[in-house]
This record gives C-alpha cells, sequence and structure tokens, in this order.
C-alpha cells in the first residue's frame, strides 16, 4: 500500500494502515459467522484458509527486548513492495525480484488500551541491520553478519518479517508482540471492499508516474485509485517523500471515516466480500493467524477511538553521507522510545517537528522545523544510526529535492 521506489530514492514515510481498518476487517468476519449460522463451520474454515502467518517467536528465540507486564502492547505494521501476481500490474515499475518494507509502523497500544500511538519508520533511514537469518534467492537459511549503514527497508528485503521485526526492536528497544502485513493488491481491494473514499486536495495533483491526476477539489476514489494516491510524490509539493505520507495521513482519516460510516449488517452479501478481502489480504505472526485471536486482538483495542490516536513520525535528519538518506535524531528519537517504554505521551519536541499536507494550501507552516545539523550532530547522529538508534522522518528531509529516478 505503498509508494514504491528505487533503494535509491530520497527518504520519506511509509503508507499508514489504520487501526480501524483491521478493526472492521476482524469485526466483520465474525459478523459473517453470526449472520450465516448455517454455514458457519464452512466460513471459519475459509476465512481461517486465508490468512497467512509467519513464527516471529520461533525465528528470533529468546534474545528478545522483554514483553510488557503491564498489558501494554507493540504492534509492527508492514507494507510490502512486491510486484509478484496482482501487486505488479497495480503498482507498475520495475520489479527486480525482490521485496522490501516501503511501509512500516509502530504501533503502541497503552496499558489501559484506550489510546495508540502510530510512529512511522522512513524506509531510507540508515540503520543498523542485526545478524538475520537469509529468505532471498541465495541467502535462504544462511546466518547474515550484522551490517551498519544500510537502509532500514533492507531488512525485510534479505530476512523478511522477522529480520525486520529484529531490526525495529533493536532500534527502538521495545518487544514487538505482534506482526500484520499488507501489499499492494490487499489494499486496493479492501478500499473497494469498503466502497471506496473520499478525499479533497485544495492543490491540482498531475503525477504521470502514479497515475494520479486530480484537479482541486473533493474525489470518491475506488481502490487503484486510492493507491495512486498514497503511492503520488512527484505531483504535488515539493516533490519529497515527506509531503506524499502527509497524502497517505489523509488517506487514513478519509479510510476511518468511510469504515465508521458503513451499515454492514444490513448487507450480508457486502460484509461477506469485506471479511473474505480482509482476511485474505493479511500475513500475521502466527500468535494472530486465526479468526479467533483477529477477534480477541480486535476487542481488545475497541476502547481506542480515532480521537484516541496519535500519529507521528520518528525524528530524523538528512544523513551526512547521502542527501537522499536519513539518521536519527537524538535525543528526539531516544526520547521518543523511552515515552512508548514508559506509556507517556509523545514528547512536544517530537510533535513539532511533524510536517503539513502538500495537498492542503491553506495549512500553516511548522513553526519548528530543524535545521541541518552541524558536523558534530551530524556524527552523533550517525554513530546513533550504527549502534541501532535510527528512525523516522523530519522536515529537514524535506529539503532535498525529488529524486533522479522515476517511482517503482
Amino acid at each position: 500500500m505503498t509508494n514504491v521506489e528505487s533503494k535509491n530514492d530520497q527518504p520519506g514515510r511509509r503508507p499508514r494502515i489504520g487501526r480501524r481498518i483491521l478493526r472492521i476487517a476482524v469485526w466483520s468476519t465474525a459478523a459473517v459467522l453470526l449472520l450465516c449460522a448455517g454455514t458457519a463451520g464452512y466460513l471459519f474454515w475459509r476465512f481461517n484458509h486465508n490468512l497467512r502467518t509467519v513464527d516471529i517467536k520461533a525465528a528470533l528465540g529468546s534474545d528478545r527486548p522483554a514483553a510488557s507486564s503491564t498489558g501494554a502492547m507493540n504492534v509492527l505494521v508492514l507494507g510490502s513492495d512486491s510486484r509478484a501476481g496482482d501487486d505488479g500490474k497495480l503498482a507498475g515499475g520495475i520489479s527486480d525480484g525482490t521485496a522490501r518494507s516501503d511501509t512500516a509502523m509502530l504501533i503502541h497500544v497503552n496499558q489501559a488500551h484506550n489510546h495508540a500511538v502510530v510512529v512511522s519508520i522512513p524506509r531510507d533511514t540508515l540503520v543498523s541491520r542485526p545478524s538475520c537469518t537469509g529468505t532471498s534467492a541465495g541467502t535462504k537459511g544462511t546466518v547474515l553478519p550484522e551490517a551498519t549503514g544500510v537502509m532500514f527497508n533492507t531488512a525485510y528485503e534479505v530476512g523478511g518479517p522477522a529480520c525486520a521485526v529484529k531490526t525495529v526492536e533493536s532500534m527502538t528497544g521495545l518487544r514487538m508482540d505482534h506482526f500484520i502485513e499488507l501489499d499492494f493488491s490487499g489494499f486496493a481491494k479492501l478500499i473497494d471492499a469498503l466502497g471506496g473514499v473520499t478525499v479533497t486536495t485544495t492543490v491540482s495533483i498531475d503525477d504521470s508516474l502514479s497515475g494520479l491526476h486530480l484537479p482541486a477539489g473533493t474525489h470518491h476514489l475506488d481502490g487503484v485509485d486510492a493507491l495512486a494516491f498514497v503511492r503520488t510524490r512527484h505531483g504535488v509539493g515539493d516533490g519529497s517523500d515527506l509531503g506524499r505520507i502527509e497524502l497517505q495521513q489523509q488517506m487514513i482519516r478519509s479510510v476511518m471515516t468511510q469504515a465508521e460510516g458503513l451499515d454492514l449488517f444490513s448487507s450480508p452479501a457486502r460484509l461477506y466480500d469485506l471479511a473474505d478481502t480482509a482476511t485474505s489480504s493479511l500475513t500475521t505472526d502466527s500468535d494472530l493467524g486465526s479468526i479467533t485471536s483477529l477477534i480477541s486482538f480486535a476487542e481488545g483495542l475497541k476502547g481506542v477511538g480515532a480521537d484516541n490516536v496519535t500519529s507521528v513520525t520518528m525524528p530524523t535528519v538528512t544523513a551526512p553521507s547521502d542527501p537522499n538518506r536519513l539518521v536519527a535524531v537524538d535525543p528526539q528519537a531516544d526520547d521518543l522510545w523511552a515515552a512508548l517504554a514508559g506509556d507517556l505521551p509523545v514528547p512536544q519536541s517530537v510533535l513539532r517537528m511533524q510536517i503539513d499536507n502538500p495537498a492542503d494550501s491553506t495549512a500553516p507552516t511548522p513553526s519548528a522545523r530543524p535545521s541541518p545539523v552541524s558536523a558534530a550532530q551530524a556524527a552523533a547522529s550517525a554513530a546513533a544510526a550504527s549502534a541501532a538508534a535510527a528512525a523516522a522522518a523530519s522536515p529537514s528531509a524535506s529539503s532535498t529535492g525529488p529524486a533522479a529516478s522515476p517511482t517503482r
């Protein structure tokens, strides 16, 4: 569900997969079983059979951060840029036969399960990737050594979901209790199953690379156009990934609004379609790999409303070694991790580093944008990245212009 580009593109944030999408997906599945009690056995088997799982616990063993003892929960959500099957038809571009996590966000649900913090991790952030077991062609089953100063999204490329989880845990010191993945076609199908989404832009968007051409105004988008909306960057703002992420954030708000307005029980056929689409679109850790587990998971999130979600991107600056890469800014990045670990609000210093939606010409300009780092700060940030403290994008990265290579 992300705009996917070559690894030489400039930094940016991942499209956000809303908590509301997951909740309505699993609850619609449960509702189908209730409405179709006569065939519930078959439907239960079908929806369970749809789900794909990865045994993260077995892959990572016991050398991990301790799980929370308070009831707080961390979920890593990834968007794969695979071009396999329907994904290639939808996403377009050139495939090199690999798949990377061009969408990554950490969802922290607090102890009371009445508030969530969603933190985006830019794919282009330079990190210290821990040793992982290879999953790609030529390295499958081989233990790969630690690598420093590599892009975050290469963790998924070389070692799949387990390596991505291990890298995030190394970066943050937080245990990932669950893992969820969604790809291009899954995102588009979910949008169609929801009946499309409505977005508003106060400027025209014209991006031949993503295929999105919208005049200023309000538009109702189907799945294909919604995917183009979250993938576009060249046709709006300064052409950077940071602007594109603001479009992605708007999309999630639109999806949440659409989902909240659905009356699924009045249309069993539509309810079945949504449940079937949702379960067919997700890959989860094995602990979430059943309808029963997903419903229990959604039950634990029912106290988190749309107004109780804080969305941020982790603080970074342009990497001193490459203007198209990012490194973590400290102490803000470390402070953010510490806040999540302590179930505390997101620090104001992090909130001030968020940027505005380039599709909204009336949006105010943030008063606090980090300036380019000094040599000492850059060295410290690079060292922090190599020590596994790298994280997401800040407005300073938007100073880099559009990447020369086209959108994948």
